[in-house]
């Protein structure tokens, strides 16, 4: 309770002075997301720390290497949020589920940051905002950071991909960077506010090019990027199902 605590109090202060900085920033899209990726720094790895998490990343360089890219991570777990803007380069641009838009402090400053929220139970008006980020993030120079299986994985393991993250990849032809996650469930569960000690690796993996990627190979180049968190996982967290098997399943 004690961490929880400190840990709110933290969000609703940085949140709050961001806030202010956004709203004079409110012309200015590219602006507040960067701004925010600056809050990310303090509060991702500040969050982290709090939940007992001690983290080493393998290849951080490649963040800034492959840049402007495409960064896709699994989720397991509420940790992943404060690990993405904490590794998020400046200038990237994050992909959320409108729920995060209820989260006193945090989801208000999201809001303005300029960030994209999606409305996963509208298809149509998830597929426009993806393209209208598309175009916001080729025009200006951003990245974009997105979790690709949708939602968190209740047990740990890889779920299969959706394709809004390949659409984006269709749109900008923008290199996919892999950013793995070992073990964020033990430390953070779904649907809990209890913290494990554990010392949490990440992995940062060879970027994927997606200059050939073509529509009719969409599946084939999901489960492309499937394979390559996959083998990254231990056996407790890969996939029970691989994304070829899944798609054939979901096409059935």
């Amino acid at each position: 309770m004690l961490r929880l605590t400190v840990g709110f109090l933290l969000v609703s202060l940085c949140s709050t002075v961001t806030l202010v900085i956004a709203l004079l920033l409110l012309p200015w899209r590219p602006a507040r997301v960067k701004l925010c990726n600056y809050y990310g720094k303090i509060v991702g790895r500040a969050i982290l720390w709090l939940a007992g998490a001690t983290p080493t990343v393998h290849h951080r360089e490649r963040i800034e290497q492959f840049r402007p890219a495409i960064y896709v991570s699994n989720h397991v777990s509420t940790l992943d949020a404060f690990v993405a803007i904490w590794i998020c380069p400046i200038g990237g641009c994050g992909v959320a589920k409108k729920e995060i838009l209820r989260i006193p402090f945090f989801g208000w400053l999201y809001f303005l940051s300029g960030h994209l929220t999606i409305d996963r139970g509208d298809r149509g008006s998830a597929i426009a905002a993806m393209r209208d980020t598309a175009a916001f993030v080729r025009k200006n120079g951003l990245s974009i950071w997105i979790w690709p299986e949708g939602t968190r994985s209740r047990d740990g393991r890889l779920q299969p991909l959706k394709k809004g993250f390949a659409h984006l990849a269709l749109a900008t032809k923008l290199p996919i960077v892999p950013v793995v996650v070992h073990r964020a469930h033990e430390n953070w569960a779904k649907h809990t506010f209890m913290f494990q000690p554990i010392d949490l690796k990440i992995e940062i993996l060879p970027a994927i090019s997606t200059e050939s990627w073509q529509p009719e190979t969409l599946d084939a180049h999901l489960a492309e990027v499937h394979k390559a968190f996959a083998d990254q996982l231990d056996d407790s967290q890969k996939p029970l199902v691989p994304q070829s098997a899944a798609a054939q399943s979901s096409a059935g």
